[in-house]
């Protein structure tokens, strides 16, 4: 215990400091939403972390702190600290004009060291170290036009349908936001610029088929009320919020995976699951073995330009 309201965490073969620990991060009395503390964010992440590293290692992170909690200034990281500790993992990827050293959160240690920086949301790339210009996710993020669950869930059934007739499998996961994201698995042998531009090609298909509730328009004042399919997530050094991480919002809401069955739940909504019961929900393992079948884009896309006409 240290002098500061700390405590010290066992993770593995390593100790983690955590400071100020009692420090209010996601202030109570927002409705129903609940107080948590930076201790109570440390011990989330520490028992979510078997299930949540799987999805962290070996990629880029962008790091979403608040250090004074959700009330106050944000800061997105990319470059690691110099003062961070020398065992945790660091990532140099070529950007334009030079580098970034990006953090690789690959243990549990690493995860708590976060927590107490006040790192509340870990945005990961959909790529890995080695081979960071092949990405092995491709993600549509479906972004209501309000905070209307029933619109996201429609649009969740017809893309599912879709990827279903392209054979591409696909996994589902409430952002703890407002919206799903439909995450596909892939073998990681295309560039983003492939990736992307079926996933635009995917979107504009549903678009057109269902012109009055889907858009693919960039600017909300095109979108007229509708759902927009964004796939600009599906591009070198673009992040996604990751699996089990805890959003920056009253109640501390957690993204969360989830089943396609789980869809048909009248009470399931984007901010359904929280730092309070995520862990149920990891531990019923609703993506189990998907996120190993990567698939190959050729044949879907040679179903797809045979549905394009």
């Amino acid at each position: 215990m240290s002098g500061d309201g700390g405590r010290t965490v066992r993770a593995g073969r390593r100790t983690v400091q955590v400071h100020r620990a009692e420090k209010v991060l996601f202030p109570g009395g927002d409705g129903d939403a609940k107080e948590y503390t930076k201790g109570d964010l440390v011990d989330y992440y520490r028992s979510v972390a078997p299930f949540m590293l799987p999805h962290l290692r070996g990629r880029p992170l962008m790091l979403e702190r608040h250090p004074d909690g959700i009330d106050g200034p944000t800061f997105m990281q990319k470059n690691t600290p110099e003062n961070y500790p020398e065992w945790i993992t660091r990532l140099k990827v070529p950007k334009e004009g030079g580098t970034v050293c990006h953090t690789v959160c690959d243990d549990t240690a690493t995860l708590l060291f976060l927590a107490d920086q006040a790192c509340l949301t870990l945005h990961r790339w959909l790529s890995r170290a080695g081979r960071v210009d092949r990405p092995d996710r491709m993600v549509f993020d479906l972004d209501p036009a309000e905070d209307d669950f029933t619109q996201v869930r429609e649009a969740a059934i017809l893309l599912g349908e879709l990827l279903d007739e392209l054979n591409l499998p696909s996994a589902l996961m409430t952002t703890g936001s407002r919206g799903l994201h439909v995450v596909v698995p892939l073998s990681g042998h295309h560039d983003f610029g492939d990736v992307r531009e079926f996933a635009r090609d995917v979107a504009d298909t549903l678009a057109a088929a269902h012109p009055d509730r889907l858009t693919t328009a960039a600017r909300k004042k095109d979108r007229g009320g509708r759902l927009y399919l964004d796939v600009q997530r599906n591009a070198y050094a673009q992040t996604a919020v990751a699996p089990f991480t805890v959003r920056a919002r009253p109640g501390a809401p957690v993204a969360t995976p989830i089943s396609w069955s789980q869809l048909d739940d009248p009470a399931l909504h984007a901010r359904r699951w929280t730092v309070a019961d995520a862990l149920d929900q990891a531990r019923a393992n609703p993506w189990a073995g998907l996120m190993s079948r990567g698939r190959a884009l050729g044949p879907a896309r040679r179903r797809l330009n045979a549905l394009r006409g």
